[in-house]
């Protein structure tokens, strides 16, 4: 367990170098942020409309309850498109980096534009599945929920390395599942202790964040000063913010490095590459 919490640590490490090196790539996450904000404002009162109409209607129930379902689609189906748009950029953007080169927040807008119908056709079989997931959900009770979580984790784990598959080739949103899939089973299918160790270290400082901010908060609010309740939650807030785009930032770097290591088997810039050799040992 121990050498595994060094090898993921060595991995968060070696991701975090690669950030250093280009701190642009940040910018990807925080236009993703924004985009799907813009997508949420623009859903949330027509869904919320739909919600109140269903609930008073007495007649043309079935017409409102599927208008609000295609709302749903097409709100699962733009948020996860930008999601996939900026992701396909971050990736792209750290794979030229990963072999030496520059690339700027230009490079990987291209590079995903170039994408656009594929990431497309991928997020429409993204919002399909979870438009089947949430329909098992409402529909089956406790025994959905667990079905439909049990079938999330499995999709979410065979689509890990899709988008990179996109970033990297031109084909299918079909065939990159497909790959990404295979690339799951055949290398690092059985061994996901790097996204724990990612998923583990940014938890402690989101933790440490909140109970900093905290703390701060609690003190102001002890000496009754309003100008320092407003900036620690300021702080706060901001320190949050910026800590969820260098996570996401990394989790595109470390996914680009992963992808790069299972397909060419060979040294990906700053990581070790024996690092990455334990990642992907058989157990």
């Amino acid at each position: 367990m121990f050498e595994r919490m060094d090898r993921s640590w060595a991995l968060v490490k070696a991701s975090a170098d690669v950030l250093l090196k280009d701190q642009s790539l940040v910018m990807f996450p925080f236009f993703s942020g924004i985009s799907v904000l813009l997508v949420i404002a623009t859903f949330a009162l027509p869904l919320g409309g739909f919600d109140t109409l269903n609930q008073v209607s007495d007649g043309g129930g079935d017409a409102v309850m599927e208008s609000h379902f295609l709302a749903l689609f097409a709100f699962y189906l733009t948020q996860y498109f930008v999601i996939f748009f900026f992701n396909t950029a971050l990736v792209g953007a750290a794979m030229l980096r990963l072999d030496g080169g520059d690339p700027t927040v230009a490079d990987g807008i291209k590079l995903a534009a170039s994408k656009l119908f594929t990431i497309l056709g991928y997020a429409m079989i993204a919002a399909t599945v979870g438009m089947v997931l949430r329909a098992i959900q409402e529909r089956v009770g406790i025994v959905g929920q667990i079905v439909a979580g049990m079938i999330g984790v499995g999709w979410t784990l065979a689509t890990y390395l899709v988008v990179p598959v996109l970033a990297a080739r031109d084909v299918g949103p079909f065939e990159a599942i497909s790959e990404s899939a295979e690339l799951f089973k055949k290398t690092w299918g059985e061994n996901v202790i790097g996204q724990a160790g990612l998923g583990l270290a940014f938890g402690l400082i989101y933790f440490g964040v909140i109970m900093c901010g905290g703390l701060v908060l609690f003190m102001a609010v002890g000496m009754h000063s309003l100008p320092l309740i407003v900036m620690s939650v300021i702080f706060t807030v901001g320190a949050f913010l910026i800590v969820t785009l260098v996570h996401a930032a990394l989790t595109g770097i470390y996914a680009a490095a992963l992808y790069r290591y299972a397909t060419d088997t060979k040294s990906t810039g700053s990581f070790d590459s024996a690092a990455l050799e334990q990642a992907f040992a058989p157990k």
